[in-house]
């Protein structure tokens, strides 16, 4: 058959690259996809998020399945489009989509379902937020133990780990006053602060039954040691040994299974890629937010293990028939994504930064390079975004691999470019 992959960042290209390996596959086309994905696949210059020239492009494609790579077609409901034009597609409804869409419809519901997460307060204004704080937190200099996050889609970029009163009212300035987040800053969200280490559990699921893919870990502040201001990943690797198989039976019987059941008793069936952020407390597992597709960079390194055909289990799911495929074999090889970033990032930043030594690194063994934020001028790939690349890498251990990832590192270079140190050194605190 033809696929057809929406989006154009690293887990697109991720994406792209392990559909275009199934024998089932013809065709794999990224719109509006990148410098990388018109290697391993085909462009199409529609944007994701005009779903009339999407479907009508489907349908003249002869198009067998689409998956939906990024967060904001599927709260804007182009699943519902879709299939509302009789196209198979892999993803959420829009209403089954405000698990990310909306942190406080999120709330709602591991609440009702009775999941474990941090206690929270919901604000529509900006004062009355202020106001709580100012309230909670009276006494100058006291240890301020809370997390302000904006309401709706922010990039990964809407959250604020508070050490002070003062930096809470700031984040809370920043998303109800000043709108940096636009809309997204509709309603702020004030929850506890959870202590403890986090990890991503992905799981795909047609509503019924559930597959759990191979937990990984996420590392979202932009600095060395997770200092500095959050960004939307700056690597990842999988397995972590921090979710153990005895941890992991506890996210499937605590977390996921609830959430799924949760959704289907309200009405509200999920089907597509449930990713669970959690943080590890001494109490267990607790969700931090639900995302409703594959991370970015978590889909890099899960997909580089992945020995089964990726078709297979997206089609199945998007039909709700998940339970009569085999469970999907694995290579036991750890894998690291390290993402190099545009100076600047996660502030503002320059584009059109001619990139070198793609080639180079290219040729290293057991290497992967996803463009992220890249586009061509002329015969010459340039930088088009905050994170540009996500250098990804397998090997027989955690070391091995980030050894190699970091290698290919070295080869790439443009005027600018920067990355983490330390992505999956916290796996060897585990280890």
């Amino acid at each position: 058959m033809n696929v057809l992959v929406l989006g154009s960042g690293g887990r697109e290209h991720a994406l792209a690259w392990k559909l275009s390996q199934s024998s089932r596959v013809r065709n794999v086309f990224v719109a509006p996809g990148n410098a990388g994905t018109q290697i391993d696949a085909e462009n199409v210059p529609i944007a994701e998020t005009d779903f009339a020239e999407l479907a009508s492009f489907a349908k003249r494609n002869e198009v067998g399945l689409t998956i939906v790579g990024p967060e904001a077609p599927l709260v804007a409901g182009v699943v519902d489009y879709f299939r509302d034009q009789g196209l198979k597609i892999f993803g959420p409804n829009k209403a089954a989509a405000q698990l990310e869409g909306s942190k406080s419809f999120c709330k709602q519901t591991l609440r009702s379902a009775d999941v474990p997460t941090a206690d929270y307060r919901v604000f529509r204004e900006a004062d009355a937020a202020a106001r709580y704080i100012k309230d909670r937190f009276p006494h100058e200099g006291e240890d301020v133990n809370v997390v302000v996050k904006a309401d709706g889609l922010a990039a990964g970029k809407g959250v604020t780990v508070c050490d002070t009163a003062e930096e809470a009212l700031e984040a809370i300035d920043q998303i109800g006053r000043q709108r940096v987040f636009g809309d997204a800053g509709a309603q702020i969200i004030i929850e506890e602060r959870l202590d403890g280490e986090e990890a991503s559990v992905l799981a795909i699921t047609d509503g019924k039954t559930i597959l759990t893919l191979p937990p990984a870990q996420d590392h979202k502040p932009a600095y060395d040691d997770d200092q500095g201001p959050n960004t939307g990943g700056m690597g990842a690797y999988s397995p972590t040994p921090l979710v153990t198989p005895q941890v992991m039976a506890m996210v499937e019987e605590k977390v996921l299974v609830p959430t799924v059941h949760g959704m289907k008793r309200a009405r509200n069936p999920f089907q597509g890629v449930l990713y669970a952020g959690l943080m590890m407390t001494n109490q267990g597992p607790k969700v931090l937010e639900y995302n409703v597709r594959f991370g970015d960079p978590e889909c890099q390194p899960i997909l580089m293990r992945l020995k089964s055909d990726l078709v297979d289990i997206l089609e199945a799911c998007a039909v709700g028939d998940l339970e009569s495929i085999d469970p999907p074999e694995w290579d036991t090889r750890p894998a690291v994504c390290v993402v190099m970033a545009s100076e600047g990032y996660p502030g503002s930043y320059e584009k059109g930064k001619p990139i070198r030594g793609l080639e180079e690194a290219a040729k290293l063994e057991d290497v992967k390079v996803f463009h992220a934020g890249t586009t061509m001028n002329g015969d010459q790939v340039v930088t088009n975004g905050g994170r540009v690349l996500g250098v990804t890498a397998i090997g027989d251990t955690i070391s091995s691999a980030k050894l190699k990832a970091y290698t290919a590192v070295k080869c790439i270079r443009w005027d600018g470019a920067w990355c983490r140190k330390d992505i999956s050194d916290k796996a060897l605190r585990h280890s």
